[in-house]
């Protein structure tokens, strides 16, 4: 299993000089299995490139599939689905997992933002692919997808929850946790128990913790959140991610040193730390 990302970036994408070395799209990531399954993780505008990468192959030709799992339906998590080469092709199949109590809800969501008022698209039967919908909603049991079992659960996110994803395939397992604002540095023991053991966990950094303090009703985590979890759930490898967009590449550099730091003096100094970047991928 291989896990990439595409768009690192919380909030609004961020194009310009001080973002060139992490990027500055909003939320993407892709996880590859050795069996060639394609597992898509949230539609930021990092999902564009990606689509584009993608079309040089099956997905060009409309014989492409995947699954697409959003955590929640926040604009930089979804604004890139619309621009999304491969839903234009026909013949392409993707199976999209995100929040709502029906698959008709979902929908909704997701028409939203192709309203004639934002977007030429009108709706989602306009595009050539076709598209199941699979709503995902609490702590949902283990589910298989692309030859790979993923199981979901709820986080804090501000006045909302966002969903956690974990992915397991190939003997690894892999967590998938943007967008958690825990209260007053109280993470849930339900939601350690879902990152327990994984061999990476992608977890939201948006913050320093300084700037934590004056944001918390954002219902973003700051770098002291992510190293807690990662060091109570005992995993092997720590991503950041999720970066405030006012963070140049320089303050994301200083926030991986303060991050490592922490690890080091908070019994986290076996575990791996790297920050998340556009172009970045990682064997598992």
């Amino acid at each position: 299993m291989e896990v990439a990302f595409h768009g690192v970036r919380g909030s609004i994408p961020v194009p310009g000089p001080e973002t060139q070395g992490y990027g500055g799209n909003t939320s993407c990531a892709c996880v590859r299995t050795a069996a060639g399954g394609l597992i898509i993780l949230d539609a930021g505008t990092g999902i564009i490139p990606l689509g584009r990468a993608l079309m040089v192959d099956e997905f060009g030709r409309g014989e492409g599939e995947a699954a697409i799992l959003l955590t929640h339906a926040h604009w930089d998590h979804i604004q890139g689905f619309p621009f999304f080469p491969p839903v234009f092709v026909a013949g392409n199949h993707f199976t999209l997992f995100g929040p709502g109590r029906s698959p008709a809800m979902l929908e909704g969501i997701l028409e939203g933002q192709m309203n004639p008022h934002f977007s030429p698209l009108h709706t989602m039967r306009n595009l050539g692919a076709t598209i199941e919908l699979v709503a995902v909603e609490g702590d949902r049991p283990p589910f298989t997808v692309c030859g790979a079992a993923i199981s979901g659960h709820q986080n804090p996110h501000g006045s909302t929850t966002a969903l956690a994803y974990r992915v397991e395939a190939d003997g690894r397992r892999l967590v998938y946790a943007p967008d958690a604002g825990y209260a007053a540095d109280d993470i849930p023991d339900a939601a350690i128990d879902f990152y327990r053991g994984a061999d990476v966990l992608i977890h939201d950094a948006t913050y320093r913790p300084e700037d934590w303090e004056q944001r918390r009703s954002r219902g973003s985590s700051s770098i002291r959140e992510a190293v807690v979890a990662a060091v109570r759930a005992g995993v092997a490898h720590l991503v950041l991610t999720h970066f405030d967009p006012d963070y140049s590449d320089e303050v994301v550099d200083s926030l991986v040193a303060h991050a490592r730091r922490m690890l080091d003096e908070g019994g986290g100094a076996g575990v791996r730390l790297t920050a998340a970047a556009e172009g970045l991928s990682l064997p598992l």
